[in-house]
């Protein structure tokens, strides 16, 4: 087992964990409104919390990661983070529910900053991009999550039951890599000093950039099942497809983008993805048949794969604020919009379209390819 745990495995298990136990939330978001019998604006406001969990948890776990290491500190969350999603499927009531969501979010959020610290660490120690490699491991988890929840969904496999197999189980198999012997780097804060700064307009744009990429993911995430249920007319075990074929892209793309990065450079690749991203978007509000909207759903995929990991790349690489700080400080923009875009889907959803709202973040899609020439290292 001790040859099995080397530096880039570690962090990928961190990351595979977090996509894994997202899928397999997303997979059942038609399941759970059904179950609670929720309207799309007031499951937005369920979502809302699980965004305010995570917003919490950024500054918070970006202060920690710098420190007490960023290893030390997704050891400490993996645990919560497991008996989370286990919460989401016994919660009896909305009340609880809207707990667990909250709680799931922190853990969600926490376990994000904490890899992304980590990984930066490995990716210096490697001396070469590696940095989408581990999102592919996210995305890979997310694929795994979603394709737990179709089968679940096949064979009608209750929530509770679901979300407790999943958690007992990628605790058993992904926990002992994380317990890599591995050093992170620890760095000291002036007393008062605050976890999230934005110091530079350079950062700021970068956050940017990771909120329309943000925006993007977590729209696929929470509102894909219902969008090919609702719009398209999908049977509730066909919507999950939605989701699984922009994972699905995702790792793909993501496990390309590190060669296509040094060959090209960071800014060409962002650009050619904000395309992309924006041709799916059209796709999906354009059509009007499962596999059509699928294949959006996959070019979406493709798009956003590599923005998310270009910029905290070039965050951890900022001259000014420390490794931990500056990712927090681009995942509030990041999984701030993940978690609280699909609140605001919900609300527009109601007062117009799916569709509608599908074209929004197609034009904040755009913005990706506009603002490319900042994640350049």
């Amino acid at each position: 087992m001790r040859r099995l745990l080397t530096p880039w495995r570690g962090v990928a298990a961190g990351f595979l964990l977090n996509g894994i136990l997202l899928g397999t939330w997303a997979s059942r978001v038609p399941a759970v409104m059904g179950h609670f019998h929720v309207a799309k604006a007031s499951f937005g406001v369920l979502l809302l919390l699980l965004g305010l969990g995570a917003l919490i948890s950024f500054p918070i776990t970006g202060r920690l990661s710098d420190s007490l290491g960023a290893v030390r500190v997704a050891r400490m969350i993996a645990i919560p983070f497991l008996v989370s999603i286990a919460a989401l499927g016994l919660a009896p009531t909305i009340p609880l529910l809207a707990i667990a969501l909250f709680l799931f979010g922190m853990c969600h959020g926490s376990m994000d900053v904490a890899v992304n610290s980590w990984a930066s660490e490995v990716e210096k120690h490697m001396g070469r991009p590696v940095m989408s490699s581990f999102h592919a491991m996210w995305s890979v988890g997310a694929v795994l999550g979603a394709a737990g929840g179709y089968i679940a969904t096949v064979f009608q496999t209750p929530v509770y039951v679901h979300f407790l197999v999943t958690a007992v189980t990628i605790g058993g198999l992904l926990g002992p890599f994380l317990l890599l012997d591995w050093q992170s780097t620890i760095r000291t804060h002036e007393s008062g000093a605050v976890g999230l700064v934005l110091p530079n307009s350079g950062l700021f744009l970068v956050g940017l950039i990771a909120l329309a990429s943000g925006l993007g993911e977590g729209t696929a995430l929470d509102w894909s099942a219902v969008y090919l249920h609702d719009v398209v007319g999908t049977e509730e075990s066909d919507a999950a497809l939605g989701y699984m074929g922009f994972s699905a892209a995702m790792v793909m793309m993501r496990l390309k983008a590190d060669s296509l990065v040094t060959r090209w450079g960071s800014a060409t690749v962002a650009r050619i993805s904000g395309f992309s991203a924006v041709f799916g978007i059209l796709l999906i509000v354009l059509g009007e048949t499962l596999p059509l909207v699928v294949a959006g759903f996959v070019l979406m995929g493709v798009g956003y794969a590599a923005v998310l990991p270009l910029a905290f790349s070039r965050a951890a690489a900022d001259l000014v604020v420390p490794a931990g700080k500056a990712i927090a400080s681009v995942a509030i923009f990041a999984y701030g919009a993940m978690t609280l875009g699909p609140f605001a889907i919900g609300l527009l959803a109601e007062a117009t379209t799916m569709r509608l709202c599908f074209f929004i973040v197609g034009l904040f899609a755009a913005l990706v390819a506009v603002l490319a020439p900042v994640l350049k290292q």
